[in-house]
């Protein structure tokens, strides 16, 4: 039973009368889903990682992924920007649709990824200068405008929080700034594309704890602009910056519901027994 592309109601009716039915802890009611995914199955070879996931990931709001390791969350964040594409052997079964659109049989790769940004787990800037980190993506794209490119590091900058500790140095190497604000640089260079959609992979996993509530708090005021979807191990990240969260085990998704809700009043004792540390 497939959902017509666009039609969010249809979606909408889709969980509710047969996922929930199949599983009533994924009761999330959303207003706008950038994206929906449905009857999604992923194989490495032989192996099957995720089992027969559906859900929809609300606009403009920060989802959150948890899970034990080996659970299927970090599988599921790559499956929406196709960056599981690049491991051998590699299948997708289902639909995964961004604004309605297929992203596996209608979309290009390389737009697809220029909406849907990624942050990653250790922060990796490239080896030059703040401003060619964050211009390096636009001359790719052939912008060579001196005053656009200084308008968009500096609005990029200031969207990672990160402008006025760097805006005199903005051509020192990006290798002499903390952890923490390279990390930020990071989301700055993301932003800098402009997508519709970022992805972060345990983004704070290699922060210390300053550094980590600064992050969090720019992820809460980019939630207000971009669609943010994150993989974290802390369930106290999870309940302290989502709006939703989804819980996975297994290569299924067990649980997605209003965080709050889901960690106050979890419908299925398996996420029950996962946040109360019973296992995990």
């Amino acid at each position: 039973m497939a959902c017509p592309a666009g039609r969010l109601t249809d979606f909408t009716e889709l969980m509710t009368e047969t996922e929930n039915m199949a599983n009533p802890a994924i009761n999330i009611e959303v207003p706008h889903s950038k994206f929906t995914v449905e009857n999604l199955n992923l194989y490495y070879g032989e192996k099957q990682a995720l089992h027969n996931i559906s859900m929809a990931i609300p606009e403009k709001q920060v989802t959150a992924l948890i899970g034990p390791s080996g659970c299927g969350k970090s599988t599921l964040l790559r499956t929406l920007n196709r960056m599981n594409d690049l491991i051998p052997g590699v299948r997708v079964e289902g639909r995964v649709a961004l604004d309605g659109q297929d992203i596996y049989h209608d979309t290009d790769v390389q737009q697809l990824r220029m909406k849907v940004g990624m942050v990653f787990q250790k922060p990796n800037p490239f080896p030059m200068s703040i401003y060619e980190n964050i211009t390096y993506g636009l001359r790719a794209q052939g912008i060579k405008d001196r005053r656009y490119l200084d308008e968009m590091v500096e609005k990029a900058l200031e969207g990672a929080a990160l402008w006025n500790e760097v805006k005199d140095r903005l051509h020192d190497s990006a290798m002499g700034l903390s952890g923490g604000q390279q990390q930020r640089l990071c989301i700055a260079r993301t932003i800098a594309m402009e997508p519709d959609v970022i992805l972060m992979d345990e983004p704070t996993s290699a922060l210390d704890p300053i550094a980590t509530a600064r992050v969090e708090d720019l992820m809460d005021r980019l939630s207000h602009d971009f669609t943010i979807v994150i993989v974290t191990h802390s369930m106290n990240q999870a309940r302290r910056i989502s709006r939703n969260t989804a819980f996975f085990l297994m290569g299924e998704l067990i649980e997605f519901d209003d965080t709050d809700r889901l960690f106050m009043t979890p419908s299925d004792k398996r996420t029950h027994d996962y946040i109360t540390g019973r296992f995990g």
